[in-house]
């Protein structure tokens, strides 16, 4: 019967249909809907989850057009959706642009990395990241640097509105009674039941309102004066812009893909793999990048960025 079905060629899409019923896992890549392959073979890739937010898009991609190399290919990725504003900023960039008809965060990932074969590393970010200056250059440095003691699962720059990064910037800006003032103690913790992520008043104060944290770039400038190496993150970490190595995921499979769109799905799984493997979660001390918000703050934030959007732009040095 085994070899009857082998010859009918329907074994393998028996075994999608019963790992997808038994444990909701489907294939972990997919045929691009629509490709703009720009690709010019380099070493290391650039893939940038976006078309929801489309209101960022302006200064996110000004950002990344300004402070990116030349020596890193740039791949736009629409999980789900289709948007011809995103592929004219990719044709006027000559950047790709890949979208996936189904909706998941982790196989329209896997499906992009897949489509860039030459890139041995990898950045990843979210379309409401606002990178900065000397970020491409300091996070592979980082990576690197942390080899000597440890082996690295991620990098990642600190994030003002991250679990871990914001207790950290706190500390280096001398803000930890202010903001125990104003809201909470500043624990180090990823979870909603935290401030950082449900208050937008919180958003509010890293994005500059009263002036206690110095705008984006201006806090970019001041961590690289202040110095450091690199720190250590113990807890679940928001993986909006990071850093990794192909292999990290071509060792595991790359990312698991489960019925839904899989949102946080990749970053539970690079936070898990870091415990299991014995890996470690590096976070540069030298740069920071903007996050617009976590969900609770998203309206509120849009509206703010709406009527501040100077604060987000680059400010030249």
């Amino acid at each position: 019967m085994l070899n009857r079905i082998r010859k009918l060629k329907v074994l393998k899409p028996l075994k999608i249909f019963y790992r997808y019923f038994r444990f909701g896992k489907c294939p972990s890549f997919a045929k691009p809907k629509f490709f703009l392959n720009n690709s010019r073979n380099q070493e290391t890739a650039c893939f940038i989850l976006a078309g929801y937010k489309s209101f960022t898009w302006e200064i996110v991609f000004k950002r990344i057009k300004a402070f990116c190399p030349k020596n890193i290919d740039i791949c736009i990725v629409s999980s789900g959706i289709f948007s011809k504003e995103l592929l004219e900023i990719a044709q006027k960039n000559s950047w790709s642009y890949l979208q996936t008809k189904k909706n998941n965060v982790c196989l329209a990932l896997n499906t992009a990395i897949k489509n860039f074969s030459s890139a041995k590393n990898i950045f990843k970010l979210d379309e409401d990241i606002f990178v900065t200056k000397d970020f491409f250059t300091n996070l592979p440095k980082i990576h690197e640097e942390s080899k000597e003691k440890y082996f690295p699962c991620f990098t990642a720059p600190l994030i003002p509105i991250n679990g871990f990064g914001y207790s950290k910037i706190l500390e280096k800006l001398n803000l930890i009674e202010e903001y125990k003032k104003h809201f909470e103690e500043p624990r180090v913790s990823a979870g909603s039941w935290m401030q950082i992520e449900n208050n937008l008043e919180v958003a509010k104060f890293f994005w500059g309102k009263k002036n206690f944290v110095p705008q984006i770039d201006e806090l970019n400038k001041r961590l690289r004066k202040i110095g450091g190496g690199y720190l250590i993150c113990p807890i679940r970490f928001s993986i909006g812009a990071i850093f990794l190595e192909r292999k990290t995921l071509e060792e595991v499979g790359f990312f698991p893909v489960y019925k839904g769109n899989g949102m946080g799905s990749d970053e539970v799984f690079l936070c898990n793999l870091a415990t299991t493997s014995s890996k470690a979660i590096i976070v540069s001390e030298t740069s920071c990048v903007g996050h617009l918000s976590f969900g609770k703050q998203n309206q509120g934030m849009k509206e703010y960025f709406l009527e501040n959007k100077e604060i987000f732009d680059i400010k030249e040095e």
